[in-house]
């Protein structure tokens, strides 16, 4: 039965998200695109270094040193796929005249699409694992954490949707995209209600390396096209928005460690009440 429970957070957690995601860059965001990467690269940014990585160096499980470690070689790892994908797009196109510095353009747009959906995939997965053990330790502390992911989620998916219509997918399969990566989350849930130790113990890992690929999108892929608008006109609103991005993800984050603070306060005094007694 909690197991139940904890599929239907995690799958109707991640639809919610991503529709509301959805209806923001489809409705609401949709003639503002180019000004949405900047949203995007503060809300990616503060996710990496405000929520992620603070989570895995927090969690006592892994050595500082393996987890820059990690993060260094992840970051060296993008970097050579890039690069890969580069050097096959190159030798694609060698001779070719009639090549477009357009297509190009979107050629480049794409390979932070993949690295995205990598990124939000391992993510999504620890997001599941979080479930799940906040589930095994107290149902109502289950709710208030998918809850809270739902809420987190939102901000980073409507990033996600832009830096996918940004690489030239159609919006429907931009849709597809990021609900499979949601979906994530309920495998998350399984690994963590059956090997929930292990799990647990794979967390720090996994975060830090989704957390390099959203600091490497930020800066490699989505800052670059930022800096190709040069005018003043352009670059107060991208700091605007880059600012809007990281008080955004900044609210978000303190708001969910202040319900976990006090959802632990309450579970270790219900405990001591039931000692006393």
């Amino acid at each position: 039965m909690l197991l139940l429970w904890v599929l239907l957070a995690t799958v109707t957690g991640g639809l919610i998200a991503v529709l509301v995601a959805s209806w923001l860059a489809y409705k609401v965001f949709a003639h503002y695109l180019h000004h949405m990467v900047s949203l995007s690269v503060g809300v990616l940014l503060s996710v990496a270094l405000l929520h992620l990585l603070p989570e895995a160096f927090e969690s006592g499980v892994a050595d500082a040193h393996v987890l820059f470690g990690l993060m260094l070689a992840s970051l060296i790892g993008f970097f050579v796929l890039e690069k890969i994908a580069l050097l096959r797009h190159s030798h694609h196109h060698e001779g070719d005249g009639h090549h477009h510095h357009h297509g190009h353009d979107r050629h480049e747009a794409g390979r932070g699409g993949v690295l995205i959906l990598v990124g939000s995939s391992l993510h999504n997965l620890c997001d599941g694992v979080l479930v799940a053990a906040a589930f095994l330790t107290d149902p109502l502390l289950g709710v208030l954490t998918a809850a809270s992911i739902i809420v987190h989620e939102v901000p980073h998916k409507l990033g996600d949707f832009v830096v996918l219509l940004n690489a030239g997918l159609a919006r429907r399969r931009a849709f597809a995209l990021i609900l499979f990566t949601s979906l994530c989350s309920a495998l998350g849930g399984i690994i963590g209600y059956f090997v929930l130790q292990q799990a647990q113990d794979w967390v720090p890992y996994v975060l830090v390396v989704a957390a390099s690929s959203f600091l490497y999108i930020s800066v490699a892929d989505l800052m670059p096209q930022m800096h190709e608008r040069v005018s003043l006109a352009d670059a107060v609103p991208q700091l605007l928005l880059v600012g809007v991005g990281v008080v955004l993800i900044y609210s978000v984050t303190t708001l969910m460690h202040h319900g976990h603070e006090h959802e632990a306060g309450a579970g270790a005094a219900r405990t001591e009440h039931v000692h006393t007694h």
